[in-house]
């Protein structure tokens, strides 16, 4: 299997129109996150695709002029304020016996509101659902194998009928995958 040349930040990617495969993709990862926050932001079920709808609007308007830079903050940090700050307007519009849940509306650091190793176990996993489809079955079950289940080498290449070495490069073409898609996604 031949290595794609190496693609941009999924994060510069999308300055393009807010459509395409990239925000499909941009679209698949985070919409179970910012659905996870949205109900922590004390939106009920019934409103909340609207409001990850409203989210990803946002932020197709946004994209366009956002520059990633690490040493202002993370990119996470800014998705998590833009999710809170459409929660907000929802719960603005919203009526009256609707009580704001105490996290939407107290001050402080967003980003202690939000668990870390939450965030990215669930981005990562949402990535790797994802780009299962873009490898062969043989290097997807020799990187599962080894990598995720932790079995030995020599017993995935055994099983799988390749050599020691085809495993280890299962190994590095997935996890090379993974990071270049979540380059700047997660720190």
């Amino acid at each position: 299997m031949s290595e794609p040349e190496t693609p941009p930040s999924l994060l510069d990617r999308l300055k393009g129109p807010g459509y395409g495969a990239d925000w499909e993709r941009f679209r698949a990862l985070y919409q179970p996150l910012i659905g996870h926050w949205a109900a922590r932001f004390g939106i009920p079920a019934s409103d909340r695709d609207d409001v990850v709808q409203e989210v990803f609007v946002t932020l197709q308007g946004e994209m366009k002029r956002f520059d990633y830079d690490p040493a202002r903050g993370h990119f996470r940090g800014y998705l998590y304020r833009v999710t809170q700050s459409r929660a907000n307007d929802w719960h603005r519009r919203a009526p009256r016996t609707v009580s704001l849940p105490a996290e939407v509306s107290a001050p402080g650091d967003a980003i202690n509101a939000t668990d870390e190793a939450e965030y990215q176990g669930m981005l990562v996993r949402r990535a790797v659902e994802i780009m299962r489809a873009e490898f062969e079955e043989p290097t997807w079950r020799a990187f599962w194998e080894y990598v995720v289940e932790g079995r030995p080498v020599a017993g995935v290449a055994a099983e799988l009928n390749v050599s020691a070495d085809s495993v280890y490069q299962a190994k590095t073409r997935v996890l090379r995958t993974l990071r270049r898609e979540l380059d700047g996604l997660i720190e």
